[in-house]
């Protein structure tokens, strides 16, 4: 039995990467691979996220650099190399694909129905989807199906294309496309209100006080994990 629902969730995969590279090659041009040259791709991303956020009226941020181990560490060592508040202070952005999205729904210009979201979340919480699915349900004034909300990881490839960012590195300031950026309502109620998260490169991480990527981000404020 095991087996079986093991090949059957390869089959899934398999065709979820297929549908997703087909959904990309259609996205708007800026959504597209940039050139090598681009600050995406080289030792300016620091910098370059730095800009935008000071241009948007960021001013308590903080990035820097850890071990190239660093994801071998537990939590506490993270934290304690990035002098976090806690642990529930380390944060993550991940990209989610509807995979269940009406077949207009190709890409993210509609915020409330988009093809694509990025949420973050606290390492030490788990992410329930349904609860998102409820929220856009919601914010669609029931006017879509709750059967066409069906969030789901999106494949690495699929991410990297869409946030210009790779594995480990994902950060919802300055990506390749304007995904629609969820954040759990647990991160909004930590104290004090300055959280870890990606910062662009994988020995990279961005520490940026809550109301000021609030204001800058806005993103959906959900309650949309548990522990």
């Amino acid at each position: 039995m095991e087996a079986a629902l093991a090949d059957l969730e390869r089959v899934q995969t398999q065709i979820l990467e297929r549908i997703s590279k087909l959904e990309l090659s259609h996205l708007p041009q800026n959504a597209e691979s940039l050139p090598s040259s681009s600050p995406l791709t080289n030792a300016g991303i620091l910098a370059r996220l730095s800009n935008i956020l000071r241009s948007n009226c960021v001013n308590d941020f903080f990035f820097k650099r850890v071990p190239s181990d660093y994801y071998d560490w537990p939590l506490e060592s993270r934290r304690d190399v990035l002098c976090a508040a806690s642990v529930h202070h380390l944060c993550k952005s991940i990209v989610l694909v509807n995979t269940q999205a009406q077949s207009n729904v190709i890409d993210c210009s509609d915020q409330n129905n988009s093809k694509y979201y990025v949420v973050v979340a606290q390492y030490t919480a788990r992410f329930n989807a349904e609860t998102v699915k409820k929220f856009l349900y919601a914010i669609n004034n029931g006017k879509i199906s709750k059967k066409k909300f069906n969030l789901r990881l999106a494949p690495e490839e699929t991410s990297i294309k869409l946030t210009g960012f790779e594995h480990n590195a994902v950060t919802c300031i300055g990506m390749q496309t304007d995904i629609p950026v969820i954040l759990d309502e647990a991160i909004v109620k930590l104290k004090p209100d300055f959280f870890w998260l990606g910062g662009g490169e994988v020995d990279l991480k961005l520490g940026i006080r809550t109301p000021e990527f609030i204001n800058f981000v806005k993103p959906f404020i959900v309650s949309c994990s548990g522990t």
